[in-house]
């Protein structure tokens, strides 16, 4: 084939279009041995980006007998660009790479690969100064349009940066290649030559995502809201997180990368970008990695923009986007909230990315979240949340700029809080069988207090949260107490006066200690059980109410007590904390429910005589004494099995040895409310201690 006969056949582009001798390109056009001979020797050769990687000339380059020696080829991703014998690559050159991906991760024992952790931000600049110097860009483009522009495709991301500081260019050009919109064309006068290459763009699929995986996706879809803006980064747990989005409204993109599962959003109408802040209505990427049905979705789309990798991750440009969502998969985090991203097993591994400046961006958009996500362990059962990053585990992110972790346990929440508040609510989203080895060591460092247990090995019941909408129309969530809610219920304490504390607990107390706070939200989920009431985001939660109980095997009864906010008392939340309280009951098969009140407490007599089923009840010189069952499972109104309801008069005096619940409580039947006292136990007491002792419930 002459020179010039490419171009005057035209090229068949994706999009269909034909381009016909758009410019005189004159001797560029040449074989992958001419465009590469003139490579001299010791060069530093960049290589476009994950799909657009220029597979032809990479391997021509390394088949060239001798070829250039000494040569350096710089690389942001490459996807199956590396030449591979028995799955292991091989290469006659070494790689100098911003991130260490599956290709290139076994050259790091043949001392082939050299690492530069760095945020992709800052790349522009390491290249224009000089530092970074490159001789020689390996591109892949779509052909040239009427106009002479050529499309950089699926991947824009650094290639801007490179086209301004290499000396030389070559690239591959494949009608397969996508014409994507946005800053993604570069005219033919910048090229030094071009190669023709007819082969489909390499593909990239994520594995499938495992059962753990799986956990983690759903609970990050669990705190998106309608009208937020993705970024979704390289792992697969979030991009398995988008297929848990179908029922959420007005989503947005602003990411490095987008994938296959993008298409799936739009496709159903989640994606629409509408609600952006920024780039309104269309699809912000750099880059992206996936299937031909991804390429003919952004082929020609001026829905989508696809711009430098340094715009689109600098942290301002992404905190103009309101409600702003990154998601970055890590391999480790330790208990102070300091992340690895970029090691693992003490070998290099993936990359500092585009991860920094997302996460920053994120945190100061309006109703932004920046989201860390990890499987709680290896597959070999070593957890992933560690006491101390260990050598060879390098901080990526630092502890100062970590918001969310999510693992398949659950969701901490870390921004502002105290070592021992991170500590504690690191260990309740790590795996059961490494929290307590967790605990001690976190002891040990002075994280948390001695005193500290665990009541619980299980994982935190995420089935158990129910959000319910009381009469004002507000929204709560009633979910299952942990550990790290100490500090709410203290604060709910000092809101009381010194009287309410007094009526409430029959002492004149100032605080409730530590291990009486525990006693209350750090339980086992089966004979001790705590669902707390919340408002406001989860970042920052507020508990508005409790309800809890205490089962006595012997008699498969619990005492119960329930607590809400005067300010929220008469909408409805004592209901719902009933009825939550006992729907669990019920699913344990719980006989029923026990109490003691004061007879004075007619709303509490009122409660109980409207409960569901058979109540009666029966005074003697200090009680009074109720009979509510908890009703079988369908069995409505009338259950079979009676429950006590014992409402007593206080005696005078400290109670010695004795836990009381957080004060201002409020039991409440179904369509009724009535205020009721402490519940009271020994601290740290069992089912099996109580005996046939009547469960206590003093009114206030």
């Amino acid at each position: 084939m002459g020179t010039l006969g490419l171009f005057d056949k035209g090229w068949a582009t994706m999009s269909g279009s034909v381009s016909q001798g758009a410019a005189d390109v004159g001797s560029k056009l040449v074989s992958a041995e001419q465009s590469l001979t003139a490579i001299p020797p010791g060069s530093r050769i960049y290589l476009g980006t994950g799909c657009a990687a220029p597979s032809h000339l990479l391997a021509t380059l390394e088949a060239m007998r001798p070829g250039p020696p000494d040569l350096e080829f710089v690389s942001f991703v490459t996807t199956l660009a590396v030449p591979e014998e028995a799955g292991v690559p091989r290469t006659r050159y070494r790689h100098r790479t911003f991130f260490v991906g599956s290709d290139l991760r076994g050259l790091a024992a043949s001392g082939q690969l050299d690492y530069v952790p760095i945020s992709l931000e800052d790349v522009p600049e390491l290249l224009a100064s000089g530092k970074l110097p490159i001789d020689v860009a390996l591109l892949q483009v779509s052909p040239p349009d009427r106009r002479g522009f050529v499309s950089l495709g699926v991947s824009v991301d650094l290639a801007p940066a490179v086209l301004r500081v290499a000396r030389r260019v070559i690239a591959e050009v494949n009608p397969a290649m996508p014409r994507t919109h946005g800053e993604s064309f570069v005219h033919l006068d910048r090229f030094d030559a071009f190669v023709s290459v007819d082969t489909p763009v390499t593909e990239y699929r994520h594995p499938q995502a495992n059962e753990s995986a799986e956990r983690v996706a759903r609970y990050i879809a669990s705190i998106i809201d309608d009208g937020s803006t993705l970024q979704i980064g390289l792992g697969r747990v979030p991009n398995e997180a988008l297929r848990h989005l179908k029922d959420r409204r007005d989503l947005g993109i602003h990411s490095d990368v987008i994938t296959d599962a993008v298409v799936d959003l739009v496709e159903a109408g989640v994606v629409t970008n509408r609600r952006k802040t920024r780039y309104c209505d269309r699809i912000v990427a750099s880059y992206c990695l996936g299937t031909r049905r991804l390429y003919d979705f952004v082929d020609d789309n001026p829905r989508l923009a696809f711009l430098p990798i340094d715009q689109v991750c600098d942290p301002q440009e992404v905190a103009g986007n309101a409600r702003m969502v990154s998601i970055t998969q890590a391999f480790a985090v330790d208990l102070t909230g300091q992340v690895c991203v970029d090691q693992f097993g003490g070998e290099f591994y993936g990359g500092i990315s585009t991860q920094a400046g997302f996460i920053r961006g994120a945190a100061r958009s309006h109703g932004g979240k920046p989201i860390i996500c990890l499987a709680s362990t290896t597959d070999d059962g070593t957890s992933r949340i560690k006491p101390l990053l260990e050598t060879g585990d390098g901080v990526g992110i630092a502890r100062s700029d970590v918001h969310y972790v999510v693992t398949e346990y659950g969701i901490a929440y870390l921004f502002g809080k105290s070592i021992r508040e991170r500590a504690l609510a690191l260990i309740d989203v790590a795996h059961p069988n490494c929290r307590e080895e967790l605990l001690a060591a976190a002891k040990r460092l002075g994280y948390v207090r001695p005193e500290q247990y665990l009541a619980s090995q299980a994982a935190y019941p995420v089935h158990e949260e129910r959000t319910v909408r009381l009469k004002n129309g507000a929204t709560v969530l009633i979910r299952p107490a942990r550990a790290s809610d100490a500090g709410a219920l203290q604060a709910q304490f000092h809101r009381l006066t010194p009287d309410e504390v007094y009526t409430r607990f029959f002492r004149r107390a100032r605080s409730l200690s530590y291990a009486e706070l525990q006693t209350l939200c750090n339980v086992n989920h089966e004979t001790e059980v705590a669902f707390l009431a919340v408002t406001a985001p989860r970042e920052s939660e507020v508990v508005v109410g409790s309800a809890c109980y205490f089962l006595n095997s012997t008699t498969n009864l619990a005492e119960i007590a329930f607590m809400v906010a005067p300010e929220w008392q008469g909408q409805g939340l004592g209901t719902a904390l009933q009825a939550r309280l006992q729907e669990y009951a019920i699913g344990r098969g719980v006989r029923g429910f026990v109490a003691e009140m004061l007879p004075r407490n007619a709303r509490m007599l009122r409660l109980a005589t409207h409960a569901p089923g058979t109540v009666s009840t029966s005074r003697d010189e200090e009680s009074v004494h109720g009979d509510r069952p908890v009703p079988e499972p369908g069995a409505g109104r009338g259950g079979e099995h009676a429950s006590h309801t014992t409402l007593k008069r206080p005696r005078t005096g400290p109670k010695t040895g004795i836990k009381a619940l957080p004060p201002g409580a409020t039991n409440v039947a179904v369509g009724s409310e009535a205020e009721v006292g402490p519940l009271e136990r020994h601290v740290r007491s069992t089912p099996e201690r109580w005996g046939n002792r009547p469960a206590q419930l003093v009114d206030s």
